[in-house]
This record gives structure tokens, C-alpha cells and sequence, in this order.
């Protein structure tokens, strides 16, 4: 299996890119959905804010989520001496930072669809900017390599 998978790892890679992009567009994206759902007051807006966040959260970024993760998993089950790397040890940290901002972001879905918000929407528009962070923190750690 490690043999195909190195054989293979140059596409292993692109879908895990391509993981990665759609999990980030969804984890910039659903925040300032939150921002305009907290500050709306007409019912039937909320309620189609609602449907927007469950599908973005279950159609496209769970299984963003989840193909990022596994296609990870695989190529560093090809090519296992990149664990031993500093870098690959920070990149880790900041992906399970995002899957938790991810779980805490699906908190806040129902916490919204059930009306009970107590966040207003500079709240969630500040929390916008976490994914953005990691974002930048991982594309240094796998791009530049600092350590």
C-alpha cells in the first residue's frame, strides 16, 4: 500500500489541496454567515440564514474536513520521515486547532438555529479571522519549512 501511495503521491497531494481550499472557504464563509444571522431581525431571514449554515457546515465542509484529514494521514503514511520534522509538528497543531474551530463553529450553528444566540455579530465576525491565522501559519510551516 505505501508503494502505491508514493506512486501515487502527486495526486494524493492535489486532493488534498483541494480538500483544504474547500474546508477554508467554508471555515471563512460560515462566521460571517453567523455575523449576519446575530444581527437579523426579520424571522424569515434568519430562518433561510439556517438552512445556508447546515448545508455549507454538512454538504461542503464536513467532508472537506474529513478528506483533508485522511489524505493527509495517507501521504504521511508514504512518506513517514516527514513526521520527524519540526515543521510537520506545528502544521499538525494549527490542523487540529482548525477541526476543533470547525466542532466550536457547529456549536454555534445550533446554538443560532434554535435561537438561543447570546453573541453579537462582532463577535463572530472577529472569529473569522482565527481560521485565517492558522491558514497562514500552516501555508509558512509546509511552504517555507522554518524548523
Amino acid at each position: 500500500m505505501q508503494e502505491f501511495l508514493l506512486q501515487n503521491y502527486l495526486w494524493l497531494k492535489a486532493l488534498h489541496l483541494i480538500a483544504v481550499i474547500s474546508w477554508m472557504a467554508g471555515l471563512l464563509y460560515l462566521p460571517r454567515l453567523f455575523a449576519y444571522h446575530a444581527g437579523e431581525n426579520i424571522q424569515a431571514t434568519r430562518a433561510a440564514l439556517s438552512v445556508m449554515e447546515k448545508r455549507l457546515l454538512k454538504i461542503i465542509m464536513n467532508p472537506a474536513m474529513i478528506a483533508t484529514w485522511v489524505l493527509g494521514l495517507l501521504m504521511i503514511w508514504a512518506n513517514p520521515s516527514v513526521f520527524e520534522q519540526g515543521w510537520m509538528h506545528a502544521k499538525l497543531t494549527c490542523v487540529i486547532l482548525l477541526s476543533v474551530l470547525h466542532m466550536v463553529f457547529g456549536r454555534w450553528r445550533k446554538t443560532l438555529e434554535h435561537g438561543e444566540n447570546t453573541k453579537s455579530p462582532k463577535f463572530y465576525k472577529l472569529w473569522n479571522e482565527a481560521p485565517t491565522i492558522l491558514m497562514i501559519v500552516i501555508v509558512i510551516m509546509v511552504i517555507v519549512k522554518p524548523f
